[in-house]
């Protein structure tokens, strides 16, 4: 048996025990409940959306002309600098021109004999006539002197012509610029013999102020486009300027215009070509260079844009969007997107005008939540002080 000792002291212990049991049970030690959970939500309005889409394409020469010879000689001079600038008409290699002088030579002392026998047949022929009129000369011999008259006349016509070719032969002698641009480096070196239409040009010049972008596009996209033309949902946007970013990812200065598209699907790639004409003053596109051009599609006059890290997607690659109902709780929306616009998505489904859609705050909430909505860019309100410590 225990002494009465131990058992007050037992006594003690279940009272104190039994104490702190109910302090800790008390309703003023009990841990107040949350209250609703601060969100930051974006609300969306409908507006006109410009619908743009980036292809990949290289640069082309707007013009391109190989440069041959149209005579044959031995070159006696290369009158350009090779990868400088040209203006059509400007001399790049002179010929040796000593045969084609003296052939132009040779057709104009042969134009001024027919122009001399031409003289002579007309003073003939006009002496003929006033001794007709008196019956000096027989009908036959003044018909004779006309005819002369008419030869000669000829005769002077085929010399000039002569003259004319033979001018022409010595220009091409000296080879000029079809068309103004940069050239590139010679074929051909001062000595060279070159022949009249030869196979391999002496230089090639290419304009590239402005110069082309050749796009490729699939023919499904195309499809797609068409039918959400006709349906109403877009409109055409022919004239929008085209923007170029270059192959490090530098947007272009220069905006550019789509010139026309390919009337035919490559068969091997299921994709049809477009052509975009860009200024190039500073020559900083050249020919064969990778870029990308963002073309206008259309505009969609009620589109909805809703901030990426409002869109989540699940491994299979379904897309959803939260939600601040009217009851200030948590909805979880399925929606459908399309495309990317800057730092947005195109809503398709899912989402309509006046919706709040959460864009922070998304991992501390769930569905069915009370949350208190803040406007993104808004100052949001200031929060609740402090509940006072109580006194024991």
């Amino acid at each position: 048996m225990s002494s009465p000792k131990f058992a007050n002291r037992r006594a003690v212990f279940v009272v104190v025990g039994l104490t702190g049991v109910a302090a800790c049970g008390s309703p003023e030690s009990a841990p107040q409940g949350r209250g609703a959970m601060p969100v930051t939500v974006v609300t969306l309005a409908s507006a006109p959306v410009v619908l743009h889409r980036e292809l990949p394409g290289r640069t082309t020469p707007y013009l391109v002309a190989e440069v041959r010879p149209q005579v044959n000689g031995i070159v006696q001079q290369r009158l350009y600098t090779e990868g400088s600038a040209v203006k059509a008409g400007q001399p790049l290699y002179q010929l040796d021109d000593a045969t084609y002088q003296a052939d132009l030579a040779s057709a104009k002392a042969a134009l001024a004999r027919a122009e001399a026998t031409l003289n002579t047949a007309r003073l003939n022929s006009r002496r003929s006539a006033d001794l007709f009129a008196i019956n000096a000369v027989s009908k036959q011999d003044d018909e004779n002197a006309a005819a002369a008259l008419k030869q000669g006349e000829a005769d002077v016509a085929a010399a000039a012509a002569a003259v004319r070719s033979a001018e022409v032969i010595l220009g091409y002698a000296r080879i000029k610029a079809p068309i103004g641009g940069r050239i590139g480096r010679s074929s051909v070196t001062q000595g060279a013999l070159v022949t009249a239409n030869q196979d391999e040009p002496l230089a090639t010049v290419q304009q590239l102020d402005p110069i082309y972008v050749d796009l490729t596009q699939s023919s499904a996209e195309w499809l797609a486009l068409r039918r959400e033309l006709a349906a109403g949902r877009l409109e055409g946007t022919q004239d929008m300027p085209v923007a170029i970013v270059l192959e490090d990812g530098t947007p272009y200065a220069q905006s550019g215009k789509l010139a026309f598209s390919e009337v035919s699907v490559d068969p091997t790639t299921g994709s049809f070509a477009l052509r975009v004409v860009v200024p190039n003053p500073e020559h900083i596109l050249l020919p064969g260079m990778y870029v990308r051009a963002i073309v206008g599609t259309g505009t969609r006059q009620s589109g909805l844009l809703v901030p990426q890290p409002g869109i989540a997607r699940d491994p299979k690659g379904h897309t959803t969007a939260m939600v601040v109902g009217q009851d200030g709780k948590v909805e979880v929306r399925p929606v459908r997107v399309s495309q990317a616009i800057g730092d947005k998505w195109l809503v398709e489904e899912g989402l309509a005008a006046g919706d709040k859609v959460i864009v922070e705050g998304l991992q501390k909430v769930q569905p069915g939540a009370s949350v208190q909505p803040t406007e993104a860019g808004a100052t949001p309100p200031p929060a609740a002080p402090p509940a006072p410590a109580q006194q024991s």
